[in-house]
């Protein structure tokens, strides 16, 4: 589960750096971010202690987050198009994680650790790419949705932004994190694994 939930919040930090630059931002790219070596992505929080704890906890949920890459949207040729679809590439790629994980798991045969490792890619990348989605600043899901909203309103929703964890953690320990995600969960789960 560690080694699969490190792997895919680099590929998901990359994949935020890389639609950068392709929106003509190259800050992730000068700040050699843009690299699967893990060594850049480290977070000393959010890739080490939150994970240990939660491992060595038995807590029965495994989280973390990778160091986020340097964006600087004022480099985008298109500022909308490029907040949205660089917000968009994380979750994205975890969506394709998932994917591809669950086309390794039939080839899994025998092997237990070849099977856990692809179920807990399935189950850990769709957490992620949902959990990235939900429209609270500072998470991707508020930079998709503001750059959609009037300019009044973009104004009024960056102030949820220092709130925003809060507003996250209530959400998680209140279980209504459970309650609105989990159906779309078997949702990607049914169509993932059939």
């Amino acid at each position: 589960m560690v080694v699969v939930l490190f792997f895919s919040v680099i590929v998901h930090e990359v994949a935020h750096g890389y639609v950068a630059l392709k929106n003509g931002d190259s800050t992730a790219k000068d700040y050699g971010r843009l690299t699967m070596n893990p060594l850049p992505h480290i977070d000393l929080v959010g890739t080490i202690l939150v994970p240990a704890v939660l491992y060595f906890s038995h807590s029965g949920v495994l989280f973390g987050w990778a160091k986020p890459v340097p964006v600087n949207p004022a480099n985008f040729r298109n500022y909308r198009l490029g907040e949205i679809t660089v917000s968009a590439a994380g979750p994205l790629s975890n969506l394709l994680l998932a994917a591809v994980f669950a086309q390794l798991l039939p080839w899994s045969g025998g092997n237990p650790g070849f099977f856990h490792l692809c179920k807990y890619g399935v189950i850990i990348n769709l957490y992620l790419m949902l959990f990235n989605l939900i429209p609270i600043p500072p998470l991707d899901g508020s930079k998709i949705v503001m750059p959609l909203l009037p300019r009044s309103l973009q104004r009024l929703y960056a102030q949820l932004e220092p709130v925003g964890f809060i507003l996250i953690l209530l959400l998680l320990y209140s279980g209504l994190w459970g309650v609105l995600l989990r159906p779309i969960f078997r949702f990607f789960m049914e169509l993932l694994l059939g």
